[in-house]
Formats: C-alpha cells, structure tokens, sequence
C-alpha cells in the first residue's frame, strides 16, 4: 500500500457477522463507542472481548451489548485478529508489552490498531516482540458516540491490504475514514481530533449572545444547536465552506458586518494559534 496517498472513505458495506475474534482494549468511551458501531452493524458480540479494569464497567457493557468482558488483557487478545488499543496515551506502550508475548506465540497475525493520540508507529514497533506484526494508528474523535465520528487513520509497513480494508470497514460502522500518511496525523488531529472542542465553544458563546440579546436560554439554546448541526449537514454536500458562507453573507447586509466584526477580532489568527497548539501537544503525548 502507498502511504502517500490519501484516502477519504464514508461508506462501506457492512463488515461480516462472524469476523473472527476481536480485541478491544479499555472499554471507555471510545471502546463503547467502537463495540457499540461493530454490534449495531450486525457483528456477533460473542467474538468481541472488551476489556476494563472495573467489574462494574464489564458487567455494564456485557450486559448492554452481549459482548465477552474481562479485566486480562492478555485472555482478551489471545486467539484475536485483530486488537483495538482504546487506552490513553501513556498507557499504550505498556499495554503492547503486556500482550506482546501472546501475540509472539499466535498461529496468525494479531493486527494491533492503536486509539491514542500521540504514539507514533515506530514507538509501537519497538514495543511488539512478534516480528511484523500489523500496526495501524487511528486519531478518533469525539463524535463518533453518535456513529458521526471521523478516523484518521495511517498504516505500518506490515499492513496487507487485506488488514487494510478489513480495519477500514471496522472503522467505518461510527464515521467517515480518512487515511493519510502518519507525518500528517497531528495535523489532522488538530483540525478533528480538536475541532469538536472549537465547534463547541462557538456554540457556547452564540449561546451567551443570545441570552444577552433578550433570549432565553432554552430558546437561545435550541436556535444555536439547530443551526449548527443544519449547517454541518450542508458542509458535506458539495459546496466549499467559502462557498457557504459567501452565499449567506449578503454584501452590506446584517450577516456581512457580523462576519466583519469576527475577522476584525482576529477569529481566523486564533484557530490558527489553537490548531498549532494542538498539533505541537499531540505529537508529544506518546511520550
């Protein structure tokens, strides 16, 4: 496969209902979000083992989705195609280590697909002791809670395409995926890794502008959510987001000096300031 290529992918069909066994390890909110996509799009729960640390948890997910729970990583991935690391950052090294002699012994490849933001492919190579195993970094974000979410994703040298399109599909049951190579993922990270962050504190300050024009706050409230959830959903049709706005934005009208009054303010200059910020953070969380 050529990492040099990008690859935006919406759609795919449902991925099989019996895909042998997988591994999701952290059963947070982006492991529940991942085994509640798989189950949804018909994959058997009995061959998803999610793993935490509190009984509760387990029991709470077993019990929601049908899944194998469990608190040993190790009984997780043992058998597994394919292992979701769906832990922090810091933990996904030592995570590796745990596993990584289970994985030495496998009759097949296991396929370890980190979750974490910051923890590069080279570091997760020099982790696994079973020589070319499938690696693959994914960047998710938030809204794939909501089956919206959006995966950036980049492949290790040892990734058949085979592996490929199996995790794609996998992925796809919660959002778009974007494949790119991994020198551009903290890039990517600050703009949807973060932007769920920048579309909230927008929302939340139309929100206080309102109530400060005489709204309510419920109305206030409902108003902004609507318009923007309307507005995203007219961002992904056809039009550019330049286009879009130039459409609303009548010359000399109300929206027109609105919009003036955010550039004059330096709205553009600080999205640039806050996606370099976390562009600069990302690349130092695997450390």
């Amino acid at each position: 496969m050529d990492n040099n290529n990008n690859a935006v992918t919406d759609q795919f069909d449902s991925p099989e209902a019996n895909p042998g066994k997988i591994a999701v390890i952290g059963g947070g909110n982006i492991g529940e979000a991942l085994v509640a996509g798989l189950v949804k799009a018909g994959v058997d729960p009995n061959s998803i083992f999610v793993t935490n640390r509190r009984s509760e948890r387990s029991a709470e997910l077993a019990e929601r989705y049908g899944v194998v729970t469990g608190s040993d990583n190790v009984e997780a991935v043992s058998g597994a195609s394919l292992c979701f690391l769906c832990v922090k950052p810091a933990q996904v090294i030592d995570v590796i280590g745990e596993i990584s002699e289970t994985l030495t012994h496998h009759d097949e490849q296991t396929a370890l697909v980190s979750m974490a933001a910051g923890v590069t492919l080279a570091a997760m190579e020099s982790a696994v002791s079973a020589a070319g195993t499938p690696l693959v970094r994914v960047m998710p974000n938030t809204p794939m809670l909501v089956g919206k979410g959006v995966h950036v994703v980049a492949c290790g040298r040892y990734v058949d395409d085979e592996t490929r399109q199996r995790v794609l599909r996998l992925l796809a049951v919660t959002g778009k995926v974007v494949e790119i190579p991994e020198k551009l993922i903290d890039a990517a990270t600050a703009v949807s890794g973060a932007g769920p962050a920048y579309f909230f504190l927008f929302t939340e300050a139309l929100i206080d502008a309102g109530v400060a024009l005489g709204l309510t706050r419920d109305v206030a409230e409902e108003l902004a959510a609507a318009t923007v959830w309307g507005s995203g959903e007219m961002l992904m049709g056809d039009d550019s987001a330049a286009a879009l706005r130039y459409a609303v934005t009548s010359p000399g009208g109300s929206t027109f000096r609105g919009i003036r009054e955010l550039e004059e303010s330096g709205v553009r200059g600080a999205i640039f300031r806050a996606t370099e910020a976390v562009a600069e953070r990302s690349a130092g969380l695997g450390g």
